[in-house]
């Protein structure tokens, strides 16, 4: 099948541009191109009212299927465009896209009618955030060694204690899904299920934010210490399946509006290589032409995913686009810097005991795009993914 777009369209697009010009005024648009990766913390207020804006419009769940939600019905492509408008407008950083392309298409593919019905209208009005439960100290990229564990109280009710780490606006979310051991004695993938849990419990959870280089603290420590699970997704103890079928839905049609945002930073830092002059070093003019021939090839890959790939291309698709955006974006962001020469080490304000450094935005993009290659499953997990599910190589021992 071929991935193309048509007259429908080019309509939807219209409507939703229409609808973005309209609606990014007031309060919104002073949120416009803020809150992204490394900012997150900015103007949390606007940016929760902006996902209940969202929500009205019916732009939140665009390929949830038949409209049951409160959401549009959108076809592939629909969705596409409208996350490529999205990102061209530079609309804000979405605080809603865990509950939007994560947990609800696990819903749909793993959950109950009646677990659909209770959580999916929420996320679509933009009402609950939510928060992904993976991550341990001792457990990152090795998932499977995970140690947070639940015990079925005499009630029914599952109580889960432990700790996560690298949870995502934590801070902010009205739930959290967690992977937890529920099963005493088990090892590796057996034995885990996947919880919905409420973050409102004080007392049983402690959410500690992390400082990053960026000065900044979207990500957090989460301690569980009984709290009490509202819901099991799926089968107790068949919880490896549900959080993998997530990772699977982790990048699809988003990393398309990734890439309009990735666009918009690469015609920034050649930009300043002009005003700099660095532009006429040929390495640099290497760099940026490769930059930009690499982004092409990340569309191309992940249109041809989406439009009916090999089963094969495709169950390793998620890993693929992973190891090519996370090291193409480290790249972006070393050059950033290095066209900017030893200007790129001065802040743009001064020094105070209240806010010991402040960053510009291509200084965050080079500081927190370090952690590219590692979050969201590091590249040699993802390497290890590609050899052994798709290429059929030996497993590691």
């Amino acid at each position: 099948m071929e991935f193309g777009l048509g007259v429908e369209d080019d309509v939807f697009r219209r409507e939703a541009r229409e609808w973005l010009e309209a609606h990014l005024v007031g309060r919104f648009a002073a949120v416009v191109g803020r809150g992204g990766p490394g900012s997150e913390h900015v103007a949390a207020g606007e940016r929760r009212a902006w996902e209940e804006e969202l929500g009205s419009g019916g732009w939140i769940g665009l390929g949830w299927g038949d409209g049951s939600y409160g959401n549009r019905v959108a076809t592939l492509t629909q969705q596409v465009v409208w996350a490529e408008e999205y990102a061209r407008v530079r609309a804000p950083g979405r605080y809603g896209h865990i509950g939007e392309n994560l947990l609800a298409p696990t819903l749909l593919a793993y959950g109950s009618d009646e677990q659909r019905r209770r959580f999916l209208p929420p996320i679509a009005r933009g009402e609950e955030l939510w928060c992904q439960g993976y991550s341990e100290p001792g457990a990152g990229s090795d998932l499977a060694s995970l140690r947070t564990a639940a015990e079925r109280g005499g009630d029914g009710r599952w109580r889960v204690t432990g700790q996560k780490v690298w949870t995502s606006l934590a801070h902010e979310a009205d739930w959290c899904f967690v992977l937890a051991r529920t099963e005493a004695g088990s090892r590796r993938h057996r034995g885990l299920s996947f919880l919905l849990v409420p973050m409102d419990q004080p007392g049983r959870i402690d959410v500690r934010p992390i400082r990053q280089l960026t000065g900044t603290s979207e990500f957090n420590e989460v301690f569980f210490d009984g709290a009490v699970a509202a819901d099991v997704v799926g089968e107790a103890g068949g919880g490896w399946t549900v959080a993998m079928g997530l990772l699977g839905f982790e990048r699809g049609v988003s990393t398309l509006a990734q890439q309009v945002g990735f666009e918009e930073e690469l015609r920034g830092v050649v930009s300043r290589a002009v005003e700099s002059g660095a532009v006429g070093d040929p390495v640099v003019a290497g760099d940026i032409v490769r930059l930009w021939a690499e982004l092409r090839i990340m569309r191309w890959n992940a249109l041809r995913t989406l439009g009916g790939a090999p089963d094969a291309v495709r169950g390793g698709a998620p890993s693929v686009a992973k190891l090519l955006w996370g090291g193409w974006h480290q790249r972006l962001g070393a050059l950033a810097l290095r066209v900017r020469g030893a200007g790129g080490a001065v802040g743009p304000g001064d020094w105070s005991a209240e806010s010991p450094y402040e960053l510009d935005e291509q200084q965050r993009l080079f500081l927190f795009s370090r952690a590219d290659t590692v979050y969201g499953g590091s590249d040699e997990i993802q390497r290890n993914i590609i050899a052994e599910r798709v290429l059929g190589l030996p497993r590691e021992a």
